[in-house]
């Protein structure tokens, strides 16, 4: 097949999985295309041939029961039903005392005001199940949504039949079964919107003008008027406004939230510089190299868009069955009322028995099953910091193998920490008070662990090299192990800022992160899990490979660029892993996105705990542990609800199919089924993190 071109597609419409594989079954039934369908961002991506254009995608998607547009990048959707949150409130106003007067023997005056109470709930909150079940059926199919639409319907069609003929009504069955899959509904569609937030979160970390020189005069421009060859200014504290190479100055430039490196970078003219970076010490005069869409902060945009499109759809074991499930349960349900008539029945007996095949039937233990979990724990979760942003999630992190951690921000808290290395006396007096004026984050750092001072009679910057100056008459240099070689020492280790004076070596300063307290337990509670860990870094080898030897993690891979971060997990993916990737910055977003799984730190970028499956509220490295063992009993607890719901269906329906059930009792072991679900889900409050 030769692809053409591709398209990005907004969809509309969707309420399961189920319905993204009908929509990706449809749009592969075009000739030679290609599409996958995410149903966490509602959006496909389609490879077309020639021939085929976006509006045959479009009018395909259409003749599935949904809508489509072709999506515009600047556009913002909600996929959330705006009347949801109303119907859950009505619901849930109607469902008390439509509960409460069930409790007792009604007199037929209240069970007339019971059913009043019911209708607004079954008819109009409950509409989205209607609807969706409506529409499937239309097109010849059955989904979660049929299920739940049947078992309300069927609960409060005989409740309206019992009330002229004496019977027994069912209409709290109906509304709390509507009430609790709304509830589960409108938190499963609020976590499904955040997760189209992510580019448009990382385009916002850009800045927003700059300041370009129009014939020597400095102009404020928006940034998306900025063109190659531009100069333009950056004053200390701003952000550098696209992708460019430094003309004149000298500073100290913060690529954290970019690179993932956890120290500043000293630039000069010739010395590149990234788009976003915060510059902080001396002014700089810059020409465009990139711009707009070209620029490596919009490159790793579209990477974290083409990687959460590409992202498959999860399909739920209730939807993967329904297909099967309520097809089979209609069926059942007319031949038992043909059967009992051919047997001799009563019309009243026939409709009775097929009724109490569909109340038995009625998938409330079902619906509940998945919803209650999710909402215990995740509000167990969030209790300990952990944001879980839907089912799917916790299906993936069933089967994780590998846990790749970023270095800065993660497994360090990014500031900076000294470590002296010097059997000289006067070390500290000397290097404390030539590094005290500087004003490099580094040589901050320096000075305050060397408090000592002696009289500072001389001092100059060397930008990207360190400092030098004259302490108390003697001259003292201080600088990165390359200025050294330079000035004819013998040094190796890179990692570390030397002093001389006098002609000789006087010792070293180590500079590095300073590591979480908990990174070293948090490693060894993965390794004990059966996780592979592996650390992936912008920082230098040196760096990586001392932070990891100190917390036990025996993989590294370090000086990665944001893009290389996003093809590590590729390659590692490649290679048969199934990963879980941790991280705080930008410059971890694509990868997190890429991931099988992604959890991000919460204190970091909104772009990373945008384009994250799971975020980390308190910055605890332990919370990764935490969050993984309680996305897998969360989903331990889901499939054993799911297997009590269907084993309670298969056992149930042949006693209903015989008569051994009627409608009262089918009604009373249907709400059993649904108090052992919720019961079961409730064990998960009693889930314990992980203690430092």
């Amino acid at each position: 097949m030769v692809v053409s071109s591709s398209v990005d597609l907004d969809l509309e419409g969707m309420t399961c999985a189920s319905c993204a594989a009908r929509i990706e079954k449809r749009l592969n039934a075009l000739p030679g295309v290609a599409a996958t369908v995410n149903f966490a961002t509602h959006s496909a991506h389609v490879q077309l041939p020639a021939g085929v254009d976006v509006d045959d995608c479009v009018a395909a998607v259409e003749k599935a029961g949904y809508g489509a547009s072709a999506h515009h990048p600047d556009s913002e959707h909600d996929h959330t039903d705006p009347t949801l949150l109303r119907r859950l409130i009505t619901a849930a106003v109607l469902a008390v005392p439509v509960v409460v007067l069930s409790m007792a023997m009604p007199s037929m005056t209240v069970m007339w005001l019971i059913a009043a109470l019911a209708t607004p709930v079954v008819f109009w909150a409950a509409w989205p199940f209607h609807r969706a079940a409506f529409k499937a059926a239309r097109h010849g199919s059955t989904t979660m949504d049929t299920l739940v639409s049947l078992g309300i319907l069927a609960a409060y069609g005989w409740s309206i039949v019992a009330l002229f003929t004496g019977g027994h009504i069912y209409f709290e069955v109906a509304v709390t079964v509507a009430t609790f899959l709304l509830a589960g509904r409108y938190a499963e569609a609020r976590a499904k919107d955040r997760a189209g937030e992510a580019v448009t979160a990382l385009l916002r970390m850009g800045a927003k003008e700059a300041t370009v020189l129009r014939d020597g005069v400095e102009v404020l421009v928006p940034v998306s008027h900025l063109r190659v060859g531009d100069e333009f200014v950056v004053r200390p504290g701003e952000k550098v406004a696209t992708d460019a190479v430094v003309v004149a100055g000298d500073s100290s430039v913060d690529n954290a939230l970019i690179t993932g490196e956890s120290l500043p970078v000293d630039v000069g003219p010739g010395d590149r510089l990234i788009g976003a970076a915060v510059n902080q010490t001396g002014r700089l005069i810059a020409r465009a190299e990139r711009v707009g869409a070209d620029t490596e902060l919009a490159q790793i945009a579209a990477a974290v868009e083409r990687a959460q499109t590409g992202k498959a759809p999860v399909q739920r074991l209730a939807d993967r069955v329904s297909s099967v499930f309520v097809p089979v349960v209609l069926v059942l349900s007319v031949l038992t009322a043909f059967g009992w008539l051919v047997a001799g029945g009563s019309w009243t007996a026939a409709f009775t028995a097929a009724v109490a095949v569909l109340i038995i039937a009625c998938p409330c233990a079902l619906g509940l099953a998945t919803p209650t979990a999710i909402l215990v724990g995740t509000g167990k979760g969030a209790q300990l910091g952990i944001l879980i942003s839907g089912p799917e999630i916790l299906e993936r992190t069933r089967a994780i193998d590998t846990v790749i951690l970023d270095k800065t921000g993660t497994l360090t808290q990014g500031r900076i920490e000294v470590q002296i290395l010097t059997e000289d006396p006067d070390f500290e007096r000397l290097v404390g008070t030539v590094e005290s004026a500087s004003e490099h984050p580094v040589g901050r750092a320096i000075a305050a662990a060397l408090p000592a001072r002696g009289q500072l009679q001389g001092f100059q910057a060397v930008p990207g090299r360190g400092v030098r100056g004259v302490v108390d008459g003697v001259q003292v240099v201080a600088g990165t192990s390359r200025w050294m070689r330079e000035l004819g020492y013998d040094v190796t280790d890179e990692a570390a800022v030397f002093a001389a004076w006098g002609g000789t070596l006087r010792g070293e300063v180590l500079v590095s992160d300073t590591l979480r307290p908990t990174s070293r337990q948090a490693v060894a509670e993965l390794h004990a899990l059966g996780l592979r860990t592996v650390l992936l870094t912008g920082d230098t080898r040196a760096a990586a490979r001392s932070v990891a030897a100190e917390v036990g993690i025996d993989e590294v891979v370090s000086e990665v660029k944001p893009l290389d971060k996003q093809q590590a997990v590729a390659d590692l993916q490649a290679g048969g892993a199934l990963v879980a990737m941790v991280g705080d910055g930008v410059n971890d977003s694509a990868a997190l996105a890429t991931a099988d799984l992604g959890i991000s730190m919460g204190a970091g970028a909104d772009v990373a705990i945008a384009a994250s499956d799971i975020t980390l509220v308190r910055n605890d490295p332990l919370a990764v542990v935490d969050a993984i063992r309680l996305s897998r009993q969360t989903l331990r607890t889901i499939k054993q609800n799911l297997f009590w719901a269907f084993a309670y269906n298969s056992a149930a329906i042949p006693l209903a199919m015989s008569g051994l059930l009627t409608p009262m009792i089918a009604g009373a072991a249907m709400a059993f089924s649904s108090v052992f679900v919720v019961l079961n889900s409730l064990r998960l409050r009693g889930f314990r993190g992980v203690q430092a």
